[in-house]
């Protein structure tokens, strides 16, 4: 289980994290990534640096990146996580992408200012007017790069007031917690990723039963999977049509080009029927290859979804990145499949 944690400054992030821990959750903080981050770049340690350096690797890698770095390290634990703190729209949508939880704290402004200075921090030590310049400044943008903990908050699953005692708080918590355990079910991804396993039987290559599906506002808007082109005998019917490629490292490898990729069928579908792709996500069963990855690129797609990885991908996961198309691999695996 992943739940991220948002919320106000001072609100008590902090301790929404302790309870969690104490009920077996590692936690990953962001507060302590950007430290590290300013450390490297011999930057002074103050909150208003904090918020300038994280917007500063969103604007150089992606809005989720800091978020998507601390999912690295979630995953090596392989085991119940909290992020702390998000602090974009984007970030806390990468949560739910993942089938997270986020959970937002907040409480008044003077009791949030006192916890402040409780930390006794150099970091922290700021006037009252101070401390509300600085949250007026992270709690609205329209840049998805910038931090908008309003825009957060709003996305929360989960508010929690921080105004009383730890121990309602931890109440709070609790009562969350048991909620997300009755309530739980498969994330956006799991969901339209199922479905795209589903549609892979109909594949009619053995080689790589793949498919995919494009997805626009939750909704599927066209489907594919690999088969020869309509009316021609396909693969199970007829065998491959193996053509053998002398790669950049002179190793040779095969593929069947009977087939229309499974990417390239939902491209098609999608333009026999004047289905716009623009801002969609895809979901497939691998990385897409060269061909399919410039088609994705030139649709407008801006989000793919893969369950592994295709051997054959340096080029695509290259092109994907420079055009700024988020790409989510599930699962780090290599397919193999005969005659690679």
């Amino acid at each position: 289980m992943i739940i991220g944690i948002t919320g106000t400054l001072g609100a008590g992030k902090g301790a929404v994290v302790e309870v969690l821990k104490e009920n077996g959750f590692k936690h990953f903080s962001v507060r302590e990534l950007l430290i590290e981050e300013m450390e490297k770049r011999r930057i002074e340690i103050n909150l208003n640096n904090m918020a300038q350096i994280a917007n500063t690797l969103r604007r150089e890698n992606s809005p989720s990146y800091i978020i998507e770095k601390l999912f690295e390290k979630a995953k090596q634990e392989n085991e119940n996580c909290i992020i702390e703190s998000i602090r974009t729209p984007r970030e806390a949508e990468k949560i739910k992408q993942k089938g997270g939880i986020l959970i937002a704290v907040d409480a008044l402004p003077e009791t949030r200012y006192s916890r402040i200075l409780a930390r006794q921090s150099e970091i922290d030590n700021i006037s009252f007017d101070e401390f509300l310049e600085q949250e007026k400044k992270q709690m609205f943008s329209i840049n998805p790069n910038e931090q908008n903990l309003s825009g957060c908050v709003d996305m929360a699953d989960y508010v929690l007031n921080n105004n009383k005692t730890f121990e309602y708080l931890k109440e709070q918590v609790e009562e969350v917690l048991k909620k997300i355990e009755i309530e739980k079910r498969p994330s956006w991804d799991e969901y339209f990723m199922t479905i795209t396993r589903a549609i892979a039987k109909r594949a009619t290559c053995n080689r790589g039963k793949t498919a995919a599906i494009a997805v626009k506002d939750r909704r599927i808007i066209a489907t594919g999977y690999v088969g020869s082109p309509k009316g021609l005998p396909h693969c199970d019917e007829a065998g491959h049509m193996l053509h053998k490629v002398i790669n950049e490292d002179d190793s040779i490898s095969q593929h069947c080009i009977r087939t229309v990729h499974a990417e390239q069928n939902v491209i098609c579908q999608a333009a026999k029927f004047g289905i716009s792709l623009d801002g969609a996500t895809m979901y497939m069963k691998l990385t897409p290859c060269f061909t399919c990855a410039k088609m994705i690129i030139n649709t407008g797609i801006k989000r793919i979804v893969a369950e592994k990885k295709y051997h054959r991908d340096k080029y695509s996961l290259k092109f994907l990145k420079e055009a700024g198309i988020e790409v989510d691999i599930l699962n780090d695996k290599i397919e193999e499949y005969e005659s690679q």
